[in-house]
């Protein structure tokens, strides 16, 4: 973190005779002296025009800025990039998804730095845009907060709620012959009816609602559907409350802690959310210059119980879950249970116990479940270590009970591969896929691997094979998958030794991940090992390959690591 700027610094962009030029640009757009004597708030605004989960962030950032000018200020937007993690998926366009982040977040700092605002709030949408947004707030350290665009609806096929989910492992049932084509069109025409966030507790879902734990968002702002009404009420809200942080001098740095980045991994734990919340909270927390490491997920996530029944290891849609009363009725559940810290303090000036305490459940709701009644004792993430993971990898055991699985290797060592020998039947029962040099450095930027991990549930696989990857898994994936398998295979990780038919280990009671070989073995294996050339050799790819950090440390740039 590092903060240069004050209370109000706008006041030297623009007061005094030598500022006149900067007032006469201003004025060129319309703003005028009483506008001008006003704080400046940037709106930093994620909308592009490739997706359903930021397609409507204009309209929410319109209401945002009236919020903000009901409350005395003058608010400016500008935009950044943001990828469709969605869209790109299984191209190798999904390696621009992750590096995205780092854009989101180098983009929101230089235009706020650039023109000295007061404070700024960030809208964001899908999955990248939510931790790149807030890692800006973070650096910046101004007044400011961030709110989430909101889930889209389900769809309805053959009588049931769908999501995209339903539409990846629909290729797969295409392929192994389960569904027609013309089935597999009628679920693409209905699964996505209109903008927001994919609908499960995939991951735009659990950052958000991670956020809202951390006290970056006001807690209940995220579970509000994308196209609900009440979104424009929180879009508005939330510009008023910019200017009540401004008012009191409330920053990122009195919000984000040590306890409130627990109280975001309980958050996912207890939602059964997803695997890349260990890279963006970490990333985060590096942001503020917080110890944050990979072992600190297992240790929340053992002593949170799986409360919310949610897709995709559970029954319900995130919409369900915004009906049973929304993450508030989840934070309180846990605050009871002595399981947040609940003195953290939040964007509203108020600690997150004080806004769980305002919780209204729907009378009853089956989607959040008591401490009592637990759907499991402990949260869904797991880390595993051994001597195929010695920096860690990251497992997602919401929704499933395979505890333990052996099996032979099949590797490959690209994404496609993988995804055609699903296709083409290669991949038995038994299997442990490996899918290596997809890691930050190798890929570059981390693909997620729904296509793959998709692909085998809907071929009936999803109950008998494992796989492991240095890349990431998409919020949607369920079955026994361990991701941020590091070090990676493109720096020389043992990933990098394995052969087909090597026998693969999932112990997830006993937090390892290990092959059939000894380590005499492996550095043997190595000794012929060559680092394979880059993907790219200029540009912005070319750059976050070599500045990236390993998946084990946020996979984050920036950093002397």
């Amino acid at each position: 973190m590092t903060t240069v700027q004050h209370k109000n610094t706008s006041r030297t962009l623009l007061e005094g005779p030598d500022r006149a030029p900067t007032r006469a640009m201003f004025k060129a757009i319309g703003f005028t002296d009483d506008d001008l004597s006003k704080p400046l708030i940037g709106v930093a605004n994620t909308w592009i025009e490739v997706m359903p989960c930021t397609f409507h962030l204009r309209r929410l950032s319109a209401k945002v800025k009236e919020g903000i000018r009901a409350a005395g200020g003058t608010p400016i937007e500008f935009n950044t990039v943001s990828v469709s993690d969605g869209v790109a998926m299984g191209t190798e366009g999904m390696k621009a998804s992750l590096i995205s982040r780092e854009v989101i977040a180098d983009s929101i700092e230089l235009v706020t730095r650039g023109h000295l605002f007061d404070g700024v709030v960030a809208l964001s949408g899908c999955d990248k845009t939510i931790p790149g947004t807030v890692m800006a707030l973070a650096r910046l350290d101004l007044p400011s907060l961030m709110l989430y665009g909101g889930t889209i609806m389900p769809g309805r096929f053959e009588g049931r709620d769908v999501t995209i989910q339903d539409v990846f492992e629909a290729v797969g049932n295409y392929s192994a012959g389960k569904m027609s084509l013309e089935k597999l069109h009628e679920l693409e025409d209905k699964a996505c009816p209109g903008p927001g966030a994919c609908g499960g507790q995939f991951t735009a879902n659990t950052m958000a609602i991670a956020m809202e734990f951390l006290g970056m968002s006001y807690l209940g702002s995220a579970s509000v559907p994308a196209m609900d009404p009440f979104k424009d009420q929180a879009a508005f809200k939330t510009g008023q409350m910019v200017m009540e942080m401004l008012k009191n001098d409330l920053r990122p740095s009195k919000i984000i802690t040590r306890q409130s980045l627990e109280n975001a991994i309980a958050s996912v734990a207890a939602s059964g959310g997803s695997t890349n919340a260990v890279l963006h909270l970490i990333a985060i927390a590096r942001e503020m210059g917080i110890p944050l490491n990979i072992d600190d997920f297992d240790t929340v996530s053992n002593r949170t119980p799986l409360l919310a029944d949610l897709k995709p290891g559970g029954k319900y849609m995130a919409t369900d879950m915004y009906t049973a009363g929304g993450s508030a009725v989840l934070a309180k559940r846990l605050l009871d249970g002595g399981l947040l810290h609940g003195a953290s303090m939040t964007v509203t000036g108020k600690s997150l116990a004080e806004e769980a305490n305002k919780a209204v459940e729907t009378k009853g709701q089956v989607v959040v479940h008591t401490i009592k009644d637990a759907i499991k004792p402990t949260g869904g993430l797991v880390i595993l270590k051994g001597n195929l993971s010695p920096e860690g990898c990251v497992v997602k055991v919401a929704g499933h009970e395979r505890m333990l699985h052996s099996g032979p290797a099949k590797v490959f060592d690209r994404e496609e591969d993988s995804f055609e020998a699903v296709k083409k039947g290669q991949i038995k029962a038994g299997d442990v896929v490996v899918i290596r040099y997809e890691g930050p450095k190798g890929g570059p930027g981390m693909r997620e691997m729904l296509g793959v991990t998709a692909a085998l549930v809907g071929a009936g696989l999803g109950d008998s094979v494992a796989l492991m990857t240095d890349g990431r898994f998409s919020g949607a994936t369920h079955g026994l998958m361990a991701g941020h398998v590091a070090p990676e295979a493109a720096v020389g990780g043992p990933i990098a030794a394995l052969k087909d038919g090597d026998i693969i280990t999932f112990d997830v009671k006993g937090r390892k991940l290990s092959v059939n070989l000894t380590d005499a073995q492996i550095k043997e294996r190595m000794k012929s090992w060559k680092a394979p050339a880059p993907h790219y050799k200029t540009g912005v790819m070319a750059k976050y390959a070599k500045l990236v950090s390993s998946a084990s440390q946020g996979a984050v740039t920036g950093f002397d690591l």
